[in-house]
């Protein structure tokens, strides 16, 4: 890959694909294709293998596909399979019959078992069963990471790079409490308790289940080292920051930056989901990358844009 190449950022407007589209343009590079959604469709695969086509892109990351926490899982879980699914398969297509020179594919670290060694190797992938929770989702990951898996296998090319980063947050999040993942869902809770005077905030579970967190920028530049540098990593590749907190310790961290001056309520009568999911990222550390933001930066810019957003969008 070089600074003139074409590069495809599939999901450009969302958490990863923006700030992949940042990183590539900082680090100078030309031709960056951002398509929004009037632009192309990643639904239609007419319209995609159209796409790829008229602009032949060297390199794509597909940062593309529908997300959501435990809520979207447990009540829309067929959306999530199917989209995810259409848009995966006629992305993996198309880079395939244009002839790309490397793709990177987003996995999720929901993808592993619910009970899994931690810190979490690449090969404890389909070890055991995904958290029901979160189940919809990972198959879908799963399947896409594996259609991956099986062409480079197949045709003897390491066209595909599968990627898993650990729950990531960042400008551009989905901060619905009713589809968002659990850091920024907290961050909008707690913003609006503020605003609204509430004197507590009731969470679902009891708090203790650990998470590990990695900013946005920072999964870019995981992304970027793996197509500049081309280690030889075999995939897929786990991204993490290497540190994890309890739902807890998260909760009583966004409330002191949020302002949020009332107590927090857990109620245990709602599923905690998996205890634990911290990953073991060494594969690509021992090639030289590692995360440069830690979590108190990562929510104070995080929550800067949310503010801002809410601000232009006069709701603050």
């Amino acid at each position: 890959m070089t600074i003139h190449s074409r590069i495809l950022v599939a999901g450009s407007s969302g958490l990863i694909g923006s700030a992949c589209v940042r990183t590539l343009q900082q680090f100078g590079y030309r031709h960056v294709l951002p398509p929004n959604r009037n632009e192309l469709d990643l639904f239609s695969e007419e319209q995609v293998q159209s796409y790829f086509q008229k602009h032949r892109p060297d390199i794509v990351i597909m940062a593309a596909g529908r997300v959501g926490g435990i809520v979207e899982n447990s009540t829309r879980g067929f959306d999530l399979m199917r989209d995810n699914l259409m848009i995966q398969q006629n992305l993996i297509l198309a880079c395939i019959k244009f002839g790309v020179e490397k793709s990177v594919f987003l996995g999720s670290s929901c993808m592993y078992p619910r009970i899994c060694p931690q810190p979490m190797k690449e090969e404890e992938l389909l070890a055991g069963k995904p958290e029901k929770t979160s189940l919809p989702y990972a198959i879908s990951k799963l399947s896409g990471l594996h259609l991956c898996l099986a062409y480079n296998n197949q045709s003897g090319k390491n066209l595909f790079i599968p990627v898993i980063p650990n729950s990531t947050y960042g400008p551009f999040d989905d901060f619905n409490p009713q589809s968002a993942h659990v850091l920024s869902a907290l961050l909008a809770r707690f913003h609006e308790a503020r605003k609204s005077g509430k004197e507590k905030v009731v969470l679902w579970g009891s708090g203790t289940p650990r998470r590990e967190f990695i900013f946005s920028d920072d999964v870019a530049s995981a992304i970027l080292f793996l197509l500049e540098k081309d280690p030889d990593i075999a995939p897929p590749v786990n991204i993490g920051s290497g540190v994890d907190y309890s739902i807890r310790e998260l909760a009583e961290t966004i409330r002191r930056m949020t302002g949020f001056q009332g107590s927090i309520e857990w109620d245990s009568s709602k599923p905690d989901g998996t205890p634990q999911k911290l990953l073991d990222s060494s594969r690509i550390n021992r090639s030289g990358w590692f995360p440069q933001t830690n979590l108190e930066e990562g929510i104070q810019k995080t929550y800067k844009w949310y503010l801002d957003y809410l601000a232009k969008e006069g709701s603050d």
